[in-house]
């Protein structure tokens, strides 16, 4: 087999030794290798940057957990249940009723209370043995089960332009607005979505 000679290597004109001494300078300004577990660290480090602040992005602006403090809003929630409040969907929806909403208590504002919605603006509301009328029609409330309804009764109001009325679902022990009166729009602050904890409990709320 012929051996190739100086003249018939294409790349390096000259001596062996020239050729040798390309290579090396070649080999020497190539860049360094990085391990794979080194970029792998950085990759995964980059992407928990990005959650967290994600995370933070979602708490402050969109999302808050709560913890329920009682139980005027059994069966749904209990005591001590870990949820999720929207803070963000009033500034583009209108509060809805039947909505579980949480608001600075009208009494004492460094107090919060989660409560249900049942008369928005301009309704008349009365309440007759524990029966619910909204503008003169029965309320429909699946979310009050027998057990939890009482018989107290309220005569007729009609709910101020920007307030709303709101119920405990366990009426027999909830302070709500038939003790302090319909809610100002400006004391609420979310509205309830999830349960995520305890995880038996867990779920959207409706």
């Amino acid at each position: 087999m012929q051996m190739p000679t100086d003249s018939d290597d294409p790349t390096v004109p000259g001596s062996r030794s020239s050729a040798s001494s390309s290579d090396a300078a070649q080999c020497s300004a190539a860049a360094p290798v990085v391990p794979r577990a080194v970029s792998g660290l950085g990759l995964w480090l980059r992407d928990l940057v990005i959650a967290t602040a994600a995370s933070v992005f979602i708490i402050a602006f969109l999302y808050q957990p709560v913890r329920v403090e009682g139980t005027s809003m059994l069966p749904r929630l209990e005591n001590s249940d870990r949820l999720f409040i929207n803070k963000f969907v009033y500034r583009f929806a209108s509060v809805e009723r039947g909505d579980v909403v949480v608001f600075h208590y009208p009494r004492d504002p460094e107090k919060s209370y989660i409560k249900r919605v049942i008369g928005l603006p301009g309704d008349r509301i009365r309440i007759d043995s524990g029966q619910v009328y909204v503008n003169g029609r029965l309320l429909r409330e699946p979310y009050v089960p027998a057990d939890y309804r009482d018989d107290r009764s309220m005569d007729a109001t009609t709910i101020p332009a920007g307030s709303y009325f709101v119920l405990g679902d366990h009426r027999s022990i909830s302070s709500d607005s038939r003790d302090f009166g319909p809610v100002e729009r400006s004391l609420i602050y979310g509205k309830a979505v999830f349960v995520y904890w305890p995880a038996r409990d867990a779920g959207v709320i409706r």
